[in-house]
């Protein structure tokens, strides 16, 4: 900034110590003893904040006497003939405390009230009392102060989105501050730290600047104004200054939301102590997602993905204590990120409208730009359209977030989240954001250790992220080669599906008039189009046994082996294997991330691939003693299973319905059963009990996690070996599944 800028804060100061010296004249001459009158100056005078366009704020306390209507005629009138603006009122301190009690407006004056002239002993009776009645009452009136922020937010948007922000109303803003401020003032929260107070004395520069360039008061920031204002600062343009401006606004916005969890925890009353995990090193306590005693971060670089999962999937805030060791312990990530970061990120964003505070706290802590450094080209980038309500970055997050309701409509919902967070990297960039993005995307997802297949797919999304909806609101699909073009550009089936569901993620995070009714109906007419085009996608294949597992099974009999995180069952073929041995599982916290199972010479082979839900996994004797034990009819998984779920609480965030499907003409031998559903501890057990239920066998299955997504096929076949046919008995199957999901 330049020199002027950086004076402004200064000149404010000093402006106001000219007011006060003003101000102290006008009483002397209007009352020269000056007993049993004050001048207390509240608003940006009390708090020596005086910008160039600001009004008066001015009470004048008195003790009764009659000549006091006199008094502040001689002292309001040549303030008003100066032309500044002036709201004064003249109370008695009993008056005054009176007032305060009832009007929101009047005690957060008085309580950063500061005395100008006369009788200090006014002023100090004034302020003590209305402090005292602030802190005593403080539930009643921070419940009206809370209310008050609402709804300034509701009517003024936040400051870090709008394209002409209110810089005193907006969330994020001006009168949040001071708000806090108040909040500390009744002793339940801290004061604002310095991040915020920079923050601050940024938008009162601004506000500053803007009055400079305008002449008068002013706190909305309008376009016609920002490249002036932004000269006024020395900033390059008007870009420039708002994403600086978008920085503040969400430091302001983050502290804001941070006070009142503080003041939520403070007044609701006792909180339970106990401490309840969540994942491997994390732990709910108080309300919040901590650290579990002897995590180490240092040690341990997936431990910040896991945790922010964590608090995403319960619905919990990350403790700020937290978040800073985190942001200041954390090991770097190793590049290319292990399976388990990338399986965490998806499983944050796979929370849906819960990820997007967390990501927030990863993002002011500093963490993302850690883990992912191209972050920092997007970060507080403005989007100066009326179309975009959000900056890149917020928009990136909303659009995952909304993505995760239509996981359940694509092959891979792990790729569909991860485009969703990235479709848009490229604005950072000079250029067309699509072809730069999908150049900016290749680099990413090898960073975070996508093999190269799915990175074709993810560079093929994001460079084509804009096809769907501008080919069906700007060309006839009528036409083949309308239909021709896109099924080329897409390349598949499974790319389309991403691409759909992508378009109504990302245009409802655009903004209202970037999607509605109108524009949906033409996407989902060429998806119809295009899916027909593209119709000789493959079939699911039939699970068969590699030649390690027939190896296994020409054994026959039963073995059980566990290595690491790969468990391995060998036993006779015979109804209900594969989900008693999930049982098995389940009940010893581990978690299934992928299985497979197949069957030779009536021998099954399963391959369960499985990790810790927390803690260190279980002894692997004891694991193998029980899953001979079931597998012996001796015992009873079920019962150990419903005393773990009576202990879970159940989740907090809501997430999209299970969707079972009954895949037509994908096998002549069996009836192959697509389960998608939120994971969770011991879903694979659920599924094949359900099966079970009905009668049927599963004969082979392909189980795979992705994040906190479980995408299962199932190859079933009824008693009598043979595929389901009857209409009847495939609805009662597909109900009974989803029964057991929910």
């Amino acid at each position: 900034m330049r020199a002027d800028a950086r004076s402004f804060a200064a000149s404010r100061k000093e402006r106001a110590a000219d007011t006060d010296r003003w101000l102290k004249d006008l009483l002397r001459t209007a009352h020269p003893g000056g007993e049993g009158v004050a001048l207390v100056a509240v608003g940006s005078l009390g708090r020596g904040e005086l910008a160039p366009g600001s009004d008066l704020d001015l009470v004048m306390l008195h003790d009764g006497g009659e000549d006091v209507a006199r008094i502040a005629d001689r002292i309001w009138y040549p303030i008003w003939d100066s032309g500044v603006g002036l709201d004064h009122s003249v109370r008695t301190v009993e008056e005054a405390v009176k007032v305060a009690r009832e009007d929101l407006k009047v005690v957060l004056g008085l309580i950063q009230a500061r005395h100008v002239a006369g009788d200090p002993e006014l002023t100090r009776k004034a302020r003590e009392t209305v402090l005292a009645d602030w802190r005593a009452d403080s539930r009643r009136r921070l419940a009206e102060l809370r209310e008050a922020a609402d709804k300034r937010a509701r009517s003024s948007g936040e400051l870090a989105f709008r394209l002409e922000p209110d810089l005193k109303d907006g969330r994020g803003g001006l009168r949040d501050v001071q708000a806090m401020q108040a909040v500390a003032a009744a002793w339940v929260a801290s004061a604002p730290g310095p991040r915020v107070r920079e923050a601050y004395e940024l938008v009162l520069d601004v506000r500053h600047a803007l009055h400079v360039v305008t002449a008068r008061g002013a706190d909305r920031l309008v376009l016609q104004e920002q490249d002036a204002v932004a000269g006024t600062l020395g900033l390059l343009d008007a870009e420039a200054l708002m994403r600086r401006l978008a920085e503040a606004g969400r430091t302001v916005s983050h502290a804001f939301d941070a006070t009142w969890r503080t003041v939520d925890r403070l007044l609701s009353g006792p909180i339970p102590r106990g401490r309840r995990p969540l994942a491997d090193g994390v732990v709910e306590h108080a309300g919040e997602v901590v650290l579990a005693r002897g995590a180490t971060p240092r040690t341990d670089p997936v431990l910040v993905l896991r945790a922010a999962a964590a608090a995403a999937e319960s619905g919990l805030p990350l403790a700020p204590a937290t978040v800073s060791v985190l942001a200041a312990q954390s090991a770097p990530m190793p590049v290319p990120w292990p399976d388990e970061a990338r399986d965490a990120l998806v499983a944050l964003l796979g929370a849906g409208r819960a990820a997007v505070p967390v990501w927030e706290e990863l993002d002011q802590a500093g963490i993302l730009v850690k883990l992912l450094p191209d972050w920092e080209r997007v970060r507080h980038r403005p989007q100066r359209n009326p179309i975009h309500r959000f900056t890149v970055d917020r928009h990136l997050i909303e659009a995952a977030a909304n993505a995760a309701a239509h996981t359940r409509e694509v092959a891979r919902p792990d790729l569909l989240l991860i485009a969703a967070l990235l479709h848009d990297v490229g604005k950072g960039w000079p250029g067309d954001h699509s072809v730069t993005g999908e150049v900016v995307v290749r680099d990413i997802g090898a960073r975070v250790g996508l093999p190269p297949q799915d990175v074709e797919i993810l560079a093929t999304v994001v460079r084509h992220h804009l096809l769907l909806p501008e080919t069906a609101t700007r060309r006839d699909l009528d036409d083949p080669v309308t239909i021709e073009k896109v099924a080329g550009a897409v390349g598949s089936r499974e790319v389309l599906d991403l691409l759909a569901a992508l378009a109504v993620a990302d245009g409802h995070a655009t903004g209202p008039a970037a999607w509605n009714s109108w524009k949906a109906a033409l996407v989902d007419d060429l998806v119809r189009r295009v899916r027909s085009a593209l119709s000789g996608s493959p079939l699911p294949p039939v699970p068969t046994l590699s030649p390690a597992q027939a190896a296994l099974a020409r054994h026959g009999g039963g073995a059980i082996r566990v290595n690491g995180t790969n468990v391995t069952v060998v036993a006779p073929d015979r109804p209900g294997l594969l989900w008693r041995a999930a049982g098995v599982l389940a009940a010893h916290r581990m978690i299934v991330r992928s299985a497979s199972a197949a069957s030779a010479s009536a021998t099954a082979v399963i391959e369960f691939s499985v990790v810790p839900e927390y803690g260190t996994p279980p002894d692997p004797a004891t694991l193998e003693a029980d899953l001979r034990l079931v597998l012996a009819g001796r015992l009873d998984i079920e019962q150990r299973l419903a005393r773990r779920a009576r202990s879970v609480r159940p989740a907090r965030v809501p997430v999209a319905p299970p969707r079972v499907t009954l895949i037509e003409d994908a096998s002549a031998t069996a009836t192959v059963v697509e389960v998608r559903a939120h994971d969770r501890p011991g879903l694979l057990w659920r599924i094949g009990r359900a099966f079970g239920e009905c009668g049927l066998d599963v004969k082979a299955a392909r189980v795979e996690t992705l994040g906190a997504e479980a995408v299962d096929v199932f190859y079933v076949v009824d008693r009598a070996g043979r595929p389901l046919s009857d209409d009847a008995q495939r609805t009662q199957v597909r109900d009974h599944v989803l029964a057991a999901l929910r």
